[in-house]
């Protein structure tokens, strides 16, 4: 089961790659993303509901293989692919939009401003992913004022 674990927690291996992980975890979230709903098909509600999905996950694995890797190893990047879930959830599917959240997503949870450090405090998976829940969030909630100010014409 612990092999499970691994594999989610490094989705699907990507913490392997060592320096730089998590970019390229939510790199390649913003990537699927963006293809998965560029044809209009996903509804926002199984957006949410898959983003719930993989949050969830996120926190039993990252709970799993802490005694094994130790407190939010870099291995573990399923927190960067839940925090890109969050950043892009309710938001146009548009190459501006992706790239902006991909940004503020990665400037937000490598800089942790604003209380997101002390989610990490919390015990367990939950404490993996609440950081980059919480970066997602805060990334959201800024692409949300661009949108509904029309900066992009949108």
């Amino acid at each position: 089961m612990i092999r499970i674990h691994k594999i989610i927690a490094t989705s699907l291996g990507i913490g392997y790659i060592g320096k730089g992980g998590g970019t390229v975890a939510a790199a390649v979230t913003a990537l699927c993303w963006y293809l998965a709903q560029a044809g209009g098909n996903i509804s926002v509600i199984w957006q949410v509901a898959i983003t719930i999905a993989i949050t969830l996950l996120g926190i039993w694995s990252g709970t799993e293989v802490e005694p094994y890797w130790g407190k939010d190893d870099k291995k573990v990047v399923i927190d960067e692919v839940s925090g890109m879930c969050f950043s892009l959830l309710f938001l146009p599917v548009t190459p501006g939009y992706v790239l902006a959240g991909l940004v503020l997503f990665r400037f937000f949870d490598i800089r942790k401003p604003l209380l997101i450090r002390r989610t990490e405090q919390l015990p367990g998976g939950l404490g993996v992913m609440m950081d980059d829940v919480v970066a997602g969030v805060y990334t959201n909630l800024l692409l949300q004022i661009v949108y509904h100010s029309n900066v992009f014409g949108q």
